[in-house]
């Protein structure tokens, strides 16, 4: 990855260097050799992927389950889908569990974050790849890229992946269109306020693997803000060296409309702003207002096309604490749903 020296920090620069790689690095024969009695678990947060999940779970068992035993279990966490998407993922050879199921007992949350840790809890393995259910042309180097430098070094604790991202829109392609959000709030917040993270290509991809033991030490928060939380956190837990990212190609999905990024920026801000509370950098004890006021252009229904419909959304985050600290409530529910 190239520099300018004028605009990059050394630390930033080294770091990128030393920590940065590509998937091409770690296909699946070299990882098996490297593996041992490691288990590796990926797990698939999904609402509503009926159209997508069952390639990518097929995929995975294909090349990881089947052809080399590189991958232990596949999860796909359902949340609260309204189609077929458990069904789908189960015929396609994944272990389904339920978002609520596995949270029973704890205070009902909502969103990705939520899923996500649900899915760690429901996993067995010692490294841990999370991977969206919404992917198009998923190949196998999207779970070996992620997992190859935590089977290779055992300094690497997390591992961020990237890629490009084409925005496809009106039949028109731009390559790197994708990711609007990261450019326009995720980036300036962390160059602002955790400069060391200014090298994550992209902080806000939904792919990325970890320790079980690390992982398990980190708050999921239950929003959109999920991945900033994580890269902040294990930041500060584990420190820079130990975080990496990994050059996963191209990557297609589908592209949410701008009111809806909108509500994404909103909640990765109030994300930002509870952990600069923490840290003692933000003086006021009273938190931001978490109601998000938003304008939506008539012209379906009794609106005239001209007028303008004010829509408020709640978007506020909420926290699952790390999950070691809720020990023995996941063992019981372990021993209750997963052991035979």
């Amino acid at each position: 990855m190239r520099h300018s020296q004028t605009t990059v920090s050394p630390v930033v620069e080294a770091w990128s260097t030393y920590r940065t790689g590509s998937a091409e690095q770690w296909p699946a024969h070299r990882l098996i050799r490297t593996k041992g009695d490691t288990r590796v678990s990926v797990v698939i947060p999904a609402f509503n992927e009926e159209a997508t999940v069952g390639a990518i779970v097929a995929t995975i068992r294909e090349h990881l389950v089947d052809r080399v035993a590189l991958v232990d279990e596949v999860i796909v966490v359902d949340s609260r889908s309204r189609d077929r998407t458990a069904a789908v993922a189960s015929a396609a050879g994944a272990r389904v569990v339920s978002q609520d199921e596995v949270t029973r007992g704890l205070p009902r949350l909502e969103g990705k974050g939520d899923a996500l840790w649900a899915g760690l809890a429901a996993a067995t393995g010692d490294v841990i790849a999370f991977v969206d259910a919404d992917l198009r042309e998923f190949r196998p180097h999207f779970v070996t890229g992620l997992i190859g430098p935590l089977l290779a070094d055992p300094s690497v604790s997390f591992v961020k992946g990237f890629y490009h991202r084409p925005l496809i829109e009106a039949g028109t392609v731009e390559p790197d269109g994708g990711g609007r959000v990261t450019e326009l709030m995720a980036r300036p917040l962390f160059n602002l306020f955790w400069p060391e993270l200014a090298g994550f290509v992209q902080p806000l991809a939904g792919e990325y693997a970890g320790r079980r033991e690390v992982l398990e030490r980190v708050p999921f928060v239950s929003g959109y803000g999920v991945e900033t939380a994580l890269l902040i956190d294990l930041l500060e837990l584990v420190g820079l060296d130990a975080l990496a990212q990994v050059d996963l190609g191209e990557r297609l999905h589908r592209h949410q409309d701008t009111s809806a990024l909108g509500r994404m920026s909103a909640q990765i801000m109030l994300t930002a702003w509870s952990r600069l509370h923490r840290q003692g950098q933000v003086a006021s004890k009273t938190p931001p207002a978490t109601l998000l006021t938003q304008f939506r252009r008539g012209g379906a229904g009794t609106l005239p096309n001209l007028e303008r419909e004010i829509v408020v959304s709640d978007v506020s985050v909420q926290e699952r604490p790390p999950l070691i600290q809720l020990r023995d409530v996941m063992g019981r529910w372990r021993s209750e749903v997963v052991s035979p």
